[in-house]
Parts: structure tokens; sequence; C-alpha cells
């Protein structure tokens, strides 16, 4: 609240009468009180925003590995991320007798985008696999399991780089 202080009166010179200056004082105590009060109420009734996250569904380790599926070469997409945002495809499996066509392409709708969705629609029960590369970067590989959620891919696989795939880049030109 505020609050006038009084002078006393006392010790002055003679002479004119003067009026006197009132000094005023302001109590700030009811407003910061206020303040937190706000503070508190608007912080316990904000609601936070939950983090998105993506949902990655991971295989169940098998017990005997005579069980695993062997996958065929027509249905498999392979996708390779290298370095400086670099992407290369090819349809198929690498194989030490057959060496496919090796593509280049990139990361955006008119790119890998493109490609996944007509091999789809070519082969439904394509298994894409994904080759990330040791000198490709974290940026790449959210980007390319978006477009495997945009596609709706339903089987894809992270994959290690294959020294026949590194070979494969090196001696396409591209």
């Amino acid at each position: 609240m505020a609050e006038i202080q009084q002078n006393s009166g006392g010790g002055g010179k003679g002479g004119k009468k003067r009026a006197k200056k009132m000094s005023t004082r302001i109590d700030m105590t009811p407003m910061v009180d206020l303040a937190f009060l706000l503070l508190t109420f608007f912080i316990l009734t904000a609601s936070f925003n939950k983090p998105n996250v993506m949902q990655l569904t991971m295989p169940v380790k098998e017990k005997n590995p005579d069980e695993q599926t062997v996958l065929k070469a027509s249905d498999a997409f392979t996708i390779i991320m290298g370095e400086k945002d670099k992407l290369y495809y090819y349809e198929g499996l690498l194989d030490e007798n057959v060496k496919p066509q090796l593509k280049l392409s990139d990361y955006s709708a008119d790119g890998i985008r493109k490609v996944l969705l007509a091999r789809q629609r070519q082969n439904p029960k394509t298994v894409v696999l994904i080759k990330p590369d040791d000198k490709s970067n974290y940026k790449n590989m959210v980007d390319i399991l978006d477009e495997m959620n945009i596609t709706n891919q339903s089987k894809y696989a992270l994959v290690d780089v294959s020294k026949q795939d590194e070979d494969l880049i090196k001696t396409s030109g591209l």
C-alpha cells in the first residue's frame, strides 16, 4: 500500500511559511504476491506438449537361425546412404555374380519418394534394405525413415553397408 511520511516540523528558518513536501513510499509486497500467485496458477494449469516420436517395430530374436525367412532378390530394394547427402539405390540383391545398376537420388519428394511409390505399386511385397554409410549423417537417417512412413512401406530393415556395396559405389562413377 502507499503511505505518506510527514516531517515532524521543527528546525527551520524563520520567515515565509512554505508548504511541506510530502514523500510517498509504495509498498510492493501485494503486487509481488499477486505475481507469484499468477505464475504458480499458469504453471500448474499449463498443458505440456508430448514429444513426437516415431514408432519402430523391432524384430524378435529367433532361437533357431534355420527358421529365418530368405529374402527373394525380386522383392528386395536397397537404399545406400552416402556422405554429403547422397542417396544411392538399386533393385534386387547384390551378389558376386550379379551387379545391379546403381542409381543416384536425393531425399526430396521428387527423389526417393517417387521411386519408393513406383516400386510399391510394381511389387507390394517389397522389402526395403536401408544401408547407412559410416559417413552419412543422422538427419538423413531420420529423413529416410520419414519416407518409409510417408510411402507406407510395411517392411524395411536397417542393414550394415557391405564391402561389395562400397565397391559398387566406387566403380559406378556416381
